[in-house]
């Protein structure tokens, strides 16, 4: 079996550090420089010649910086003869660029996952895309995880007899739906119109959710618009408790407050696939880790095991 190598980006070394801890493989550096020019210079300083390795490096801002530190790392481990080059990659910012819905626009996540494999990514692990059509926008092979079973996992801890999962829009509606059914109670969901990146407008919420106790599910959460928007919906129709869940906690904008300053917004879910900002540690929030998942994601991908077994 050819050695596991990984390094970390500057993106969340946090997270890189807590994966390689459980995989008990050292997290190698990396020499990341700045030239007069202002362009990047990235060195990986470990032997990787027919060496089995990671990337790991979630896209969150300054996006731009780190995806071209990304494809610089990719680039040097290729020239270091390295025998597969597996990103892992726990946020992929441009998935949400993921269809061709105004004249003259770019399609994104495709774009940016040609640019990954043409610097030479052999592999990609990816946590929660924005929509399932972003796997097929890569020519390399996929491994795409979920947080669901975290997620999971933490409210099982609450009473959930009245409970009911509610998603914000149609399109995050399969995974609400399989949340749901791990949680053993009902779903609903939000009919929602985007009109620009922070105006939403959310018209109905479909399924019964009077008097309820809600834990909202969405895949992301950055500026808030659309949860907030979905919040007023829900008091309409008098629900009991509002939790609120996420896999990417990007919170920009100082959205952890305003969700936090909602009164009936009891607690906010996030796992640590991005790094999360500063908030009071008496507050709503509560950050899961998914870097046991990553972990046991690349072991298997190294030792040639089902990736997909995870969620059997």
């Amino acid at each position: 079996m050819r050695d596991i190598t990984v390094f970390s980006g500057s993106a969340h070394p946090e997270l890189a550090a807590e994966i390689c801890a459980h995989l008990g493989t050292p997290l190698h550096p990396v020499r990341l420089h700045r030239f007069a020019n202002d362009c990047l210079g990235v060195q990986l300083q470990a032997n990787c010649r027919e060496r089995d390795v990671f990337l790991i490096q979630p896209l969150v801002p300054p996006v731009q910086e780190h995806l071209v530190e990304l494809l610089l790392m990719i680039d040097a481990a290729r020239g270091a003869s390295a025998a597969r080059t597996t990103v892992v990659m726990p946020h992929y910012a441009y998935a949400r660029s993921d269809k061709k819905d105004a004249p003259r626009i770019s399609i994104g996540g495709r774009l940016v996952a040609d640019l990954l494999v043409a610097a030479g990514a052999d592999r990609v692990l990816a946590m929660t895309l924005h929509s399932p059509q972003v796997h097929g926008f890569f020519s390399v092979p996929v491994d795409h995880l979920h947080a669901l079973r975290e997620l999971a996992a933490h409210f099982r801890g609450h009473d959930l007899a009245n409970a009911v999962v509610v998603s914000p829009d149609l399109g995050n509606a399969k995974e609400a739906a399989a949340f749901a059914r791990m949680l053993g109670i009902e779903v609903a969901m939000g009919a929602k119109q985007r009109f620009s990146d922070d105006k939403v407008t959310i018209s109905s919420v479909i399924g019964d959710v009077r008097g309820k106790d809600i834990i909202v599910l969405d895949d992301e959460i950055a500026r808030g618009t659309t949860v907030i928007e979905l919040l007023d919906r829900l008091r309409e129709r008098e629900v009991n408790s509002i939790r609120i869940a996420c896999t990417h906690g990007l919170f920009s904008s100082g959205a952890v407050e305003r969700l936090s300053d909602q009164p009936d917004v009891l607690e906010i879910v996030c796992t640590n696939t991005v790094p999360i900002p500063e908030v009071k540690p008496d507050g709503k929030l509560r950050v899961l880790s998914i870097a046991p998942a990553l972990a046991e994601a690349m072991r298997r991908i190294h030792e040639g095991e089902s990736v997909s077994a995870l969620f059997g």
